[in-house]
Order: structure tokens, then sequence, then C-alpha cells
């Protein structure tokens, strides 16, 4: 039981698999952090376009 017990404290998979899922969730903020703070510039882009078009 001992020799089972310390076979699993060395199995370091788990650790790695955790370690995966942590670093994709650092790279979804990321992600939604600059499409977020894109899509805002995107929309003041358009919306220049928009006036600037109605204005002609």
């Amino acid at each position: 039981m001992g020799s089972q017990f310390a076979t699993f404290l060395k199995d370091a998979s788990g650790a790695t698999a955790i370690e995966y899922g942590m670093l994709a969730a650092g790279i979804a903020v990321a992600i939604m952090t600059s499409v977020s703070t894109l899509g805002c510039s995107l929309a003041d882009i358009f919306n220049s376009i928009d006036t600037s078009l109605k204005s002609m």
C-alpha cells in the first residue's frame, strides 16, 4: 500500500494536465481582452465612416 501511494505522489501527469488547462485559460483571457478592445476600436472607425458618408 505504501509503495502505491509513493508511486501516486511521483506521478506528474495530472499536474501536466492542470498546467495545460491553466495555459489554455490564460490564452483565452488574452484573446477575449484583445477582441473586446479591437471591437470597440472597429466600432468607432465604422461610426466615423458612417458619419462621413451621411454628411456627403
